[in-house]
């Protein structure tokens, strides 16, 4: 089954790069484009794509806000939401990960890198790397830290180590081949980090992990 996508940014070469780029994969199915922020929250409420691409800066609702509404508390939670920026240093994008995106990709990325984080995002996982994803996540959580919830119960051990894989940007099968064990485990230690935690998603498990400071940057 295709993924369905819906590209949101106001600059329309960019915006045309993405789409092409995307529906060029014979797995992804781009449903529709915005060019503000009041029509990406429009077409990602009426078409309920699996996964929106939003600028971080649009005109009439910035990408922060459009992921809040779409992702965070007490929203729908129907559509993942990955963001992407231009610089690598965009205090923006803190705040787009606690709205509840997914994980969010630099313009310059390039055409594999997007679609890895669509596909990511579509199943649940989040795309918190390559290594200016996880430097981004570190200092920001450094600058701007926050009085992090505690566990509903305590972290076993095994759930600190995928915790730590977590935050720097691991994915399930890299974090399954360190630590030797199946995929299914990796998957269920993540779900119960998530339920302890409180967490929406993988990005919300990993600045836990930063406000904590469980991690911290390289």
């Amino acid at each position: 089954m295709s993924v369905r996508v819906v590209v949101a940014d106001d600059q329309d070469l960019v915006r045309t790069g993405l789409v092409m780029i995307l529906g060029a994969q014979p797995d992804v199915d781009v449903v529709g484009e915005a060019a503000d922020g009041l029509a990406a929250l429009d077409l990602a409420t009426r078409l309920r794509p699996d996964v929106l691409l939003v600028d971080i800066r649009m005109p009439g609702l910035d990408g922060i806000e459009v992921t809040r509404r779409l992702a965070g508390p007490g929203a729908p939670g129907t559509t993942a939401v990955v963001v992407i920026t231009t610089f690598d240093l965009d205090e923006y994008v803190l705040g787009a990960l606690r709205a509840g995106a997914r994980g969010f990709l630099l313009k310059d990325a390039g055409p594999q890198l997007l679609v890895q984080a669509v596909h990511a995002a579509a199943a649940g996982d989040a795309l918190i790397a390559p290594n200016v994803t996880r430097r981004l996540l570190a200092t920001f959580a450094d600058r701007a830290p926050v009085v992090p919830v505690q566990p509903v119960s305590p972290l076993t051990e095994r759930e600190e180590e995928v915790l730590a894989l977590v935050a720097r940007g691991r994915t399930n099968a890299e974090i399954a081949a360190e630590l030797f064990v199946g995929l299914s485990t990796v998957k269920s230690h993540v779900a119960s980090l998530m339920t302890k935690l409180g967490a929406r998603n993988r990005v919300e498990v990993a600045l836990w992990a930063y406000d904590t400071r469980r991690v911290r940057a390289d």
